[in-house]
C-alpha cells in the first residue's frame, strides 16, 4: 500500500513538472518572438503580414456576404420552384378538363329565330329576302365567357363558382331573351291572353334608356328558365358585368339587365 502511494505521489510530480516545463517553454518561445520582432530587419516583413491579414479579413467579410446573397437567391429559386409546380399542376388540370366549348372573344352570338348561314342566305328567293318577315329579325345574346376572362376575373368575386356554371347561367339568359322577343315579334292578333299580358308587361318595362336595347328582368328569367333567382345568380351577374356582357339600367323599382 505503502509502494503504491509512493508511485501515485511520484505520477503527480512529474505530470507537475511537465505542466511547468511546458509552461516555461512556451514563455522562451514568446520571449524569443519577441526579440525577433524588435529586429529592424523583420518589421518590413511583420508590416507586409499585418496588411495582408487586413486584406485576407476582408476578403472574408466579402466571401460571407455573397453566401448570404446566395442563401437569398437559393431561397428565392425554391419559391418560383414551388410556384412553377403550382402552374404546372393548374395547366394540367385545365387540359384534362377542358370545357367543351371554347368561344373567342371576338365570335358574334347574335343569332336569329330563323338560324340562317351565309349558304342559307344566299339560297332565299330575291322577292322574300327583300321583304323580312317579324320571324326574321334578330336578337342579341350574350356571349359565353371565355377561358382567359375567366382566368381573369378576381378570386374574390369567383369564390368557387365554375367556368362552367356561369356560363349556364348565360345560357339560361340568352333563353329568357329569346323567350321575351319572340312573343314582342308576334303579330298582336296572333297571341293568346297570357302570351298577350307578357307582350304588355314588355312594353311597360321598356324606357328611353332601354330603346332599341335587348333587355330581360328577373320576373323574365323565372318565366322562361328554371334558373333560381338566389345570391348566387346575382354573384354571378357580378362576373357577367365585370366581363362586359351585362349592364344594368334602373328605374321604377326594376333593374333591367341590358344584353352588351
Amino acid at each position: 500500500m505503502e509502494y503504491h502511494n509512493r508511485n501515485m505521489a511520484s505520477s503527480d510530480l512529474e505530470d507537475l513538472c511537465f505542466h511547468i516545463n511546458t509552461k516555461i517553454s512556451t514563455i522562451k518561445k514568446t520571449l524569443q518572438l519577441r526579440n525577433i520582432g524588435q529586429e529592424p530587419s523583420l518589421k518590413s516583413m511583420l508590416c507586409k503580414i499585418g496588411h495582408e491579414m487586413v486584406l485576407l479579413h476582408d476578403l472574408l467579410n466579402k466571401m460571407e456576404m455573397e453566401v448570404q446573397q446566395q442563401e437569398k437567391l437559393k431561397n428565392l429559386l425554391k419559391e418560383l420552384q414551388k410556384s412553377a409546380e403550382r402552374d404546372q399542376n393548374e395547366a394540367q388540370h385545365l387540359r384534362e378538363n377542358i370545357p367543351s366549348h371554347l368561344p373567342k372573344p371576338t365570335q358574334s352570338c347574335i343569332t336569329g329565330l330563323t338560324v340562317k348561314c351565309e349558304e342559307q342566305t344566299k339560297a332565299v328567293e330575291p322577292e322574300r329576302a327583300k321583304k323580312p318577315t317579324k320571324e326574321s329579325r334578330l336578337i342579341k345574346e350574350a356571349a359565353l365567357i371565355t377561358t382567359e376572362e375567366f382566368q381573369s376575373v378576381p378570386a374574390y368575386m369567383k369564390g368557387r363558382l365554375t367556368y362552367d356554371q356561369i356560363n349556364a347561367v348565360v345560357q339560361d339568359m340568352n333563353k329568357a331573351v329569346v323567350g321575351k322577343y319572340k312573343i314582342l315579334h308576334q303579330p298582336l292578333k296572333s297571341m293568346n291572353g297570357a302570351v298577350r299580358n307578357l307582350y304588355h308587361r314588355f312594353l311597360e318595362e321598356e324606357t328611353k334608356d332601354t330603346k332599341g336595347e335587348f333587355f330581360i328582368v328577373e320576373a323574365d328569367i323565372r318565366e322562361f328558365t328554371q334558373l333560381k333567382v338566389d345570391k348566387r345568380f346575382h354573384r354571378i351577374l357580378n362576373i357577367l358585368r365585370h366581363c362586359q356582357r351585362v349592364r344594368e339600367v334602373r328605374g321604377s323599382r326594376l333593374v333591367r339587365y341590358v344584353i352588351c
